[in-house]
């Protein structure tokens, strides 16, 4: 290692790491990338470090002792829990928002009030501390079907759309009374259900600019045809027909612009991504969620089509020079499937024998990222729900999905899954 050389610390360990690792790599600033704590695809990329992403008083030793140049937060956990502002407050360069901006996604009802007060469109909604009241709520409107959100972070797990007044009330003595999100879900959001096409679009902020991403749509059920429960996310493409430039636009305008008006407004230090949780109810944009990072697994189709050096963008970031900079994009779709361990998102086994992924190495139209994956000795083996995302970048998005499950074909571990039909909807508004 150079002397002089950037030196980054990449905090996480999925799928979405593994991408931005692949992409911080590319810049011709030359990085050396450390990863806390990384799987077997960033060991590839840089160096790993055994150094769980929610333990901050390490990560900020780290940090210290090896002279970082650049922190980048990838999940939600280590946001919404502070690291920003005690990296901040020892003077190190960190990407994300501070622990009240990371309430943006670490608390619904936080949120929703953000959302309401700066009159951006999202679902009515009602928050609740106690199950008795948000029952006797419900059986005043005695609508269905009708969402229950737990108020913190839950895995992806807090969410019900419950289709009779039982399922709701199952889903609020759950929260509430049973302990089963623990203190996220001590405080619960009852929301109106929007019916329409979701898709995603993250946007880079420094707190006086905000630049949005090229659109993806993620498919969260675990089964083709959108059935079945909701996962982390089975695969992902972009851009993506759904959105169109004038709509593009609308949320420029009726999201974006709002968001960075509240953030000036709060003083909240937003130097860090926001994730906007979009769905197209009639032709107009509502917000379903915002989220304070990169998603997972759109940052795999995002990313790969970004021309700009990611590492500039992040400096641009935390200098709060973003506005010098105009994002470009490649014209080529990119389609990721995941594919998951057999029983997921309920049980499942960890330690398969994974074979196939050497097969692309330099292949720049694959990219095989690794998301639940770690070495024994020297065989790649599944260590989580969510083992693989396989990239697929062609001329257009039928080539792409072709290209992209002939890799998958080529890869294998046992009782491995994965949805067969991610893109077709767009495939069929095309």
């Amino acid at each position: 290692m150079k002397n002089n050389q950037l030196k980054i610390l990449l905090i996480g360990s999925g799928g979405r790491e593994h991408s931005l690792a692949l992409k911080l790599k590319e810049s011709n600033q030359g990085p050396a990338l450390f990863i806390a704590p990384g799987n077997a695809g960033t060991a590839q990329c840089g160096t790993n470090v055994q150094i769980n992403d929610t333990d901050i008083d390490t990560l900020l030793k780290f940090a210290i002792n090896n002279n970082i140049d650049l922190t980048i937060v990838g999940p939600e956990a280590p946001l919404v829990e502070g690291i920003v502002d005690t990296f901040n407050e020892n003077n190190l360069n960190i990407i994300g928002p501070d622990k009240i901006g990371a309430q943006l996604e670490g608390s619904k009802a936080w949120s929703k009030a953000f959302m309401e007060k700066y009159d951006i469109p999202t679902a009515g909604y009602k928050e609740f501390t106690n199950s008795t009241d948000a029952k006797t709520y419900l059986c005043t409107r005695n609508d269905y079907p009708i969402v229950i959100k737990a108020d913190g972070l839950a895995a992806g797990k807090g969410v019900t759309i419950a289709a009779t007044q039982s399922e709701a009330f199952t889903a609020i003595e759950d929260a509430i009374d049973n302990d089963k999100f623990k203190e996220a879900g001590k405080k619960i959001i009852i929301e109106d259900f929007l019916d329409g096409e979701e898709a995603s679009i993250f946007a880079f902020c420094d707190g006086k600019t905000l630049l949005p991403m090229t659109p993806a749509q993620d498919h969260k059920a675990i089964f083709d045809g959108d059935k079945g429960p909701n996962t982390g996310g089975m695969g992902a493409y972009s851009p993506t027909p759904l959105i169109t430039d004038s709509l593009f636009k609308t949320i420029q305008t009726d999201v974006f612009d709002k968001v960075l008006k509240g953030f000036k407004e709060e003083n909240i230090d937003y130097r860090g991504i926001v994730y906007a949780g979009i769905i197209i109810v009639k032709g107009k944009p509502l917000i379903i969620e915002f989220n304070a990072r990169f998603g997972d697994p759109e940052t795999q189709v995002v990313l790969p089509r970004l021309k700009n050096d990611l590492v500039s963008i992040f400096q641009a970031m935390t200098n709060q020079t973003l506005h010098t900079i105009r994002l470009e994009w490649k014209p080529e779709s990119a389609v990721c499937v995941v594919l998951a361990s057999g029983g997921y998102p309920n049980a499942y086994e960890k330690g398969k024998e994974i074979t196939g992924t050497s097969t692309f190495k330099k292949n720049d139209a694959i990219q095989v990222i690794h998301a639940g994956t770690q070495r024994q000795d020297k065989t790649l083996v599944s260590s989580g729900g969510r083992v693989l995302g396989v990239v697929g970048i062609d001329s257009s998005l039928k080539k792409a999905i072709d290209l992209t499950y002939s890799a998958v074909a080529k890869i294998s571990f046992e009782k491995s899954y994965h949805r067969k039909d991610i893109g077709h909807k767009a495939l069929a508004r095309l």
